[in-house]
């Protein structure tokens, strides 16, 4: 084991900062081969702590003069090392200066500043401040900041940072400057800046209150015909979250720069927003209903930090779920009514299981808000984002909508301009809806997935209904036992023409409508409705009200009954799913003992009935109709049989399209494009659906569907149905897929973002020969290990989306990982990590699999020089 992993830092250990930092004065003299950064502070004591030294961090700066309040200091009077600049016997007040050097084009690791392309660029969330300058790098130490950029005016003829621009002029030599100044106080991993040769497109917003804000997004003149999509997205971010949530924006100006090199999705920066260019550029041509999708979501997200993690900050890092959770959160609740209805909820629960569970149950599990971390790179986790926002959706589910505004109203007046922590926020909740939630707390300090257990029972001479319900958490790392978390329920009966029942619990007056949120707070209770006239059928956990796994003995009758009558959507959807995982299970076991599997009637009637039915919305029949992945047939399994997981569901899929094939054509047939591309819930929903019934028709076998393919591929006037066509024959072996793939690759090879789409497909093609592709992959000339894009196109998706091969018996997936984690620890740790957590639950697997990863995690481990990030990862792997 590697033994150069850093201790660890706690939340216990926290403690206020003992020097602020009143307001910055930063000047940047740029260039990518070494840049110049002049800073000033204003320095004073934090109340409370009468002594001890000015502690400032420090990574990869090259000092060249230091002088507080104007005099130079000598090299006796402070220490500096690798991390860290001290310096004691300063008076309670005083301005610091600064000098250092830093080399933009040197910096792989895309933290602090670095070089894109023909940008200059910051990314400064979690701990990029400190490879900029000098500076107490956490974020309950909040300052105003003012920045002068200077630059070779032909090279960087745009010069942005953060808040207004208050002076621009030119210099001599061919430079020129601008200097930028925002007015409210933020933590340093909100400062950015971008230099480069960018083009704006303008748009413009009228608060509720009648002020003008102007919206710029900057992009490369090439793609200046790709961000109509994006700035129409940010104009109805800004009308929402005045309408939902009584938030306006506080600038004058609001700036979107897209960047192919980064590391994340976006970055919140006050005023100035950076964006992997993956969500900004799209058209109808280069971008499908997914990109458009995830590009109005996290635009949307972005803003929404400015009051949700701007204007309110979180107090240090443990506290991250403060503003990451709550506003995913917004940011879904944003995207479910203004675009996607209810089929967003499906596919962010659809998410959650697929990403946050198995975190949940591996030895990378923590709570969303964690105890301890190496590394804070690492907690920016599906826990933190995902499962942190169904903790902020029970808090709506539990107050209910009147209640959850006053409480966001409390925190808003409360916190504003303040770094705040996740007690604060829960306790404006606890005062504006008059509830104690104390227990609530629980959720937010205890890691895992709880289980809910539903026995119910129906008496018809009292016309009574018991549901009892008992809760319980397993064991995760450090934490053997677990409390009962307070968990809302939501329930609803169905009678036997499939209506909603309404509900009354024992000893009410009346029913109070006809989904209850049952309050399950202790570890087993149990809830009687009265009044019910025949046996029920429970439709459970409605809306997916908690982040819990559900146990509930349906037989097959009972769940194609909910599949075809549930007022729920969700629990619609949930009903198909659940009959297809009861086939998939059982195939998996048929298979794995040498049988044949088989796809009963029952399933292949319900799943008929639904794909025939016309008053069925197009995109909720699609999302019922896709069979779960092998990732979530996994997760369903305490011991994984990949090469029988793999083959069952195969066998399952095939079987299904080969009963239902003359109904798939036929819908297929009914759901022709009908005009040009257009961004709506119905048409992505039938082109979703088409697509589907295309997919399912070719794993029939049937030539004849690849033939169809191939048509449609070339006929496709939008990404989406290309991207449908290409999914279908990813896996075909033929001539049609090789045309369709080789000339899809010859047309777009100059657009990087839809190169990106033929890397995943090849990387996740399950035909033979997976690991000598992945290697003509990244011999390709548009592929690069230090773009975060290309990496995540070929090596992530391997490793996340192609079970079959990275999961060889062999172990040559395992090894190709691996020895992409140690190439690219050198250069971006951040990425390197994320990948390493692929063999995080190498103990599910059979032996010669398990052995074979437990191997590839101690090779990393052991590997000199490691760093913390991935450091950290391989020893809570391994569970060191």
């Amino acid at each position: 084991m590697n033994e150069t992993i850093p201790a660890a830092t706690r939340l216990e250990d926290y403690r206020p900062p003992a020097w602020l930092v009143d307001d910055v004065d930063l000047h940047f003299d740029l260039d990518p081969a070494e840049t110049r950064v002049s800073a000033r502070l204003a320095v004073c004591r934090n109340s409370g702590h009468p002594g001890g030294p000015l502690v400032l961090d420090g990574q990869g700066l090259d000092l060249v003069s230091i002088a507080v309040d104007g005099r130079a200091l000598a090299a006796s009077a402070y220490t500096l090392d690798d991390e860290r600049l001290v310096i004691d016997g300063l008076p309670d007040r005083c301005t610091l200066e600064t000098v250092v050097r830093i080399r933009p084009s040197a910096n792989t690791a895309l933290e602090g500043l670095y070089v894109s392309g023909g940008l200059l660029c910051t990314q400064c969330e979690a701990e990029g401040f400190r490879r900029i300058t000098f500076y107490p790098d956490r974020p309950d130490v909040m300052s105003t900041f003012t920045a002068s950029l200077a630059a070779e005016r032909e090279r960087y003829p745009v010069l942005l940072s953060n808040g207004n621009l208050v002076e621009e002029g030119v210099l001599d030599d061919g430079r020129h400057y601008a200097r930028w100044h925002d007015p409210y106080p933020k933590p340093s991993y909100l400062f950015a800046l971008v230099a480069g040769d960018l083009v704006c497109i303008e748009g413009h917003h009228r608060t509720t209150s009648g002020r003008d804000a102007l919206l710029r997004v900057y992009v490369e003149g090439h793609n200046a015909d790709k961000c109509a999509h994006a700035l129409a997205s940010l104009g109805r971010a800004m009308r929402w979250d005045e309408h939902s949530f009584g938030r306006e924006y506080d600038l004058d100006l609001y700036m979107i720069v897209a960047v192919d090199d980064f590391n994340m999705g976006a970055m919140e920066n006050k005023g100035l927003n950076l964006f992997n260019s993956k969500y900004v550029l799209a058209r109808p041509d280069t971008a499908t209903d997914d990109d458009f999708v995830a590009i109005e979501s996290v635009i949307a997200h972005e803003y929404f930090h400015n009051w949700t993690g701007n204007r309110i900050t979180c107090r240090d890092w443990f506290q991250l779920s403060l503003k990451e959770g709550l506003t995913v959160y917004r940011d879904q609740r944003f995207t479910e009514e203004e675009t996607l209805g209810s089929v967003k909820r499906i596919e962010d629960v659809r998410h959650l299981r697929a990403t946050q569970f198995p975190e949940d149950a591996g030895p990378l599990a923590h709570p969303v808000r964690p105890r301890e971390y190496v590394e804070i790179n690492n907690f920016y986790t599906m826990t933190v984002y995902e499962k942190g926002a169904e903790v902020v959706r029970m808090l709506a589910t539990l107050l209910g909508h009147d209640g959850f505004r006053h409480g966001m109203d409390l925190y808003f007046a409360r916190y504003d301009g303040s770094a705040a922590t996740v007690e604060d926020f829960v306790a404006c909740m606890s005062e504006a809806g008059g509830r104690d939630l104390s227990q609530f707390m629980r959720w937010y300090d205890q890691a895992g997935t709880p289980q809910v257990a539903v026995e119910g029972d129906y008496d018809p001479e009292t016309c009574r209904c018991t549901l009892r319900l008992r809760q319980s958490c397993p064991s995760t790392p450090g934490q053997p036992e677990k409390r009962p978390l307070h968990i809302p329920v939501a329930v609803g009966l169905l009678d036997g023409e499939g209506r909603d029942i309404p509900l009354r619990l024992d000893g009410e007056p009346a029913a109070a409508g006809t989904t209850r949120v049952l309050d399950l707070t202790q570890g087993e209770q149990v809830f009687v409705f009265e009044g019910i006239g025949g046996r029920p059928t429970p439709s459970l956990l409605r809306g997916f009200s908690a982040p819990v796994r559900l146990a509930y003995e349906y037989d097959d009758a009972e769940l194609a009954f909910l599949m075809a009558h549930d007022s729920d959507g969700f629990n619609r959807w949930e009903a198909a799913r659940r009959l297809a995982m009861r086939v998939l299970l059982a195939a998996v076991g048929t298979i794995g003992a040498g049988g044949e599997a088989a796809v009963p009637e029952v399933f292949v009637s319900a799943a008929g009935r639904l794909l025939e039915d016309p008053a069925a919305e197009p995109v909720l029949v699609a999302e019922a109709l896709t069979l779960p992945s092998e990732d979530e047939i996994a997760e369903e399994l305490a011991f994984v049989d990949v090469d029988a997981l793999c083959a069952a569901r195969f066998a399952v899929r095939r079987g299904f399209a080969e009963a239902l094939k003359e109904a798939l054509l036929d819908r297929y047939g009914s759901l022709a494009p009908q005009g040009g591309y257009r961004f709506d819930r119905d048409s992505m929903g039938r082109r979703r659906l088409r697509g589907l019934c295309l997919s399912l028709l070719v794993a029939a076998g049937d030539p004849a569907a690849r033939t169809l393919a191939a048509r449609q591929y070339e006929a496709a006037d939008n990404m989406t149905d290309v991207m449908a066509a290409l999914q279908s024959l990813r896996d075909a072996d033929g001539p049609e897929r090789e045309a369709a793939m080789t000339g899809f690759e010859r047309r777009w090879r100059g657009e990087s973002l839809v190169l990106d789409k033929w890397f995943t497909l090849m990387a996740t093609s399950r035909l033979p020969g997976a690991v000598e592709r992945l290697h003509a992959l990244m011999a390709h000339p548009g592929f690069s290990i230090r773009n975060p894009n290309r990496v995540r196109a070929v090596i992530g998706a391997f490793a996340r989306g192609n079970p079959l091969h990275f999961h060889a018996a062999d172990g040559s997936g395992y090894a190709f990982v691996a020895d992409r984690v140690l190439e690219l620890d050198a250069l971006n740790p951040q990425i390197a990590a994320r990948l390493a957590s692929a063999f995080a639950r190498w103990r599910r697997y059979d032996g010669g699999r398990s052995r074979s990863m437990r191997e590839q995690l101690e090779r990393i481990a052991g590997q000199a020089g490691l760093s913390r990030d991935v450091g950290e990862i391989a020893s809570r792997s391994l569970g060191d």
